[in-house]
């Protein structure tokens, strides 16, 4: 496999790994490439954690009565997803100050490929980094994001993390 260049992609700005990551298993996974891959180039990570607005859809109106305690409620709800991702953010922060990697967070909450995509074209990284689905009989959250979307928006290598080769958190 031929590797891009790092300094021929951003001479003057630095080089820049972006790890997008959305809060499943896959996505966490993929922090050891991550970080692997910006300390093989000596680049900066930028982490992008992206707390999706699904949970938006997910409140039924049975017990929430009115408008007002479905925004208290809804309200809540993303404090508590925000909190839990600054926590995630935080821990990650550590990893990189650990290894002396010049590193950057980014939170966003919304579509997490819409996040993806409009963050990688401002920062016009390197590589783009994400984990890779979970496998069949796996518990946890199915969520993925759609490739054919990403892959049409990025002008970046994109790196899909394997499942088998990552690490259990």
């Amino acid at each position: 496999m031929v590797e891009p260049t790092p300094s021929s992609v951003q001479p003057e700005g630095g080089v820049s790994v972006l790890f997008a990551h959305h809060g499943t298993e896959g996505a966490r996974r993929a922090e050891p490439l991550a970080l692997e891959l910006a300390l093989r180039w000596r680049a900066r990570i930028d982490h992008l954690l992206v707390v999706p607005a699904l949970w938006g859809e997910m409140m039924g109106d049975d017990w929430l009565n009115n408008a007002s305690t479905r925004d208290a409620f809804g309200d809540y709800l993303e404090h508590q997803l925000v909190c839990d991702a600054q926590n995630h953010l935080q821990a990650f922060r550590e990893r990189c100050q650990a290894l002396d990697l010049e590193h950057r967070a980014w939170l966003r909450v919304g579509e997490p490929v819409t996040c993806l995509l409009e963050l990688a074209r401002e920062l016009r990284p390197v590589l783009v980094v994400i984990g890779s689905r979970r496998p069949k009989g796996v518990a946890g959250l199915r969520d993925h994001l759609p490739l054919d979307t990403v892959l049409r928006g990025l002008n970046v290598p994109l790196v899909i993390a394997p499942w088998s080769s990552q690490s259990n958190h």
